[in-house]
């Protein structure tokens, strides 16, 4: 959670709202955050991403696509770009007015030495070491998680168990923060999310709850879990399957060859349609399959 899109202080613009936006060198959408600078900038097939670079002091006119190196994830539109530049500029309000300290403590973490911590409060730390980090609650604020997300020993590492402190102790977190909390709460542990909610997650709602429905409903299909352009057939994509996309040793496999401009992964993999893509036991294009052939 440390990095400096979410550490950024408020910035001063004329109209008071903290962003200050405009047109990169290259015709970008651009903003400036503080001491940050995004970008909307073009992946493929007509995609976008969130851009940021930290204490760039050119304009914004000035600035170019190789001026940004750290990425945060999709967005639709410039429409989505300049709410996402809105909330970060009220994420760093809020982060002023919650006084977190940044101080040097000596000890270990689950994840190596502590290079850096940040105090929330008495008995929340949030921790920082060379490849990892991650929040340590002492005894007493430990016991306020839900038990369904309670970690013996009060250390919630900072790529999804965080959100359990953000949950029990929201006034420590920003409206973001929470924001980020919640949706990882209904991502990894929609069971624990519904409990301490109330009320049940819709289809949609929750990754793992989805990912669980896919692989009910597609139990007995082909699923798709090795895929690559065929060197054979023009225009084909050759693909290896297993039975539910099983990846064991001894599950059994089959190759089909799949139209291109229509294998397109999705969520959690591509069913094989046997009524639309047909069984394939010519020459293969992937090279172990090659090499398991040419074994006796």
């Amino acid at each position: 959670m440390n990095t400096p899109a979410l550490q950024a202080a408020e910035a001063s613009t004329p109209d008071g709202s903290g962003v200050e936006f405009d047109r990169s060198a290259d015709d970008l959408p651009v903003a400036r955050v503080a001491d940050l600078v995004f970008a909307m900038v073009s992946g493929r097939d007509g995609q976008h991403f969130l851009a940021s670079a930290w204490r760039v002091s050119r304009p914004l006119s000035e600035l170019k696509r190789d001026d940004f190196y750290l990425h945060h994830g999709a967005v639709a539109d410039e429409a989505e770009f300049q709410a996402r530049m809105f909330e970060q500029a009220e994420h760093s309000r809020e982060l002023r007015a919650l006084h977190r300290q940044t101080v040097r403590m000596n000890c270990s973490t689950p994840w190596g030495p502590s290079q850096g911590a940040t105090v929330y409060t008495d008995g929340i730390v949030s921790h920082a070491t060379a490849g990892h980090g991650g929040f340590r609650l002492s005894n007493e604020r430990n016991v306020t998680i839900h038990p369904m997300l309670r970690c013996a020993g009060g250390w919630y590492e900072e790529d999804a168990a965080w959100a359990a402190v953000a949950l029990a102790y929201p006034n420590l977190f920003t409206g973001y923060e929470r924001k980020c909390a919640d949706r990882t709460v209904r991502d990894s542990w929609p069971e624990a999310w519904e409990a301490i909610f109330g009320r049940p997650l819709a289809p949609g709602k929750s990754h793992e709850r989805d990912r669980r429905a896919f692989e009910r409903e597609h139990a007995s299909d082909w699923i798709v879990i090795s895929a690559l352009r065929s060197d054979q057939h023009a225009g084909m994509t050759e693909v290896i399957a297993t039975i539910g996309g099983a990846r064991a040793t001894d599950a059994q496999e089959r190759r089909f060859l799949v139209p291109s401009d229509e294998y397109e992964v999705g969520r959690f993999g591509f069913v094989i349609d046997p009524a639309q893509h047909t069984a394939y036991d010519g020459p293969s294009s992937f090279i172990n399959w090659q090499a398991r052939v040419a074994s006796p």
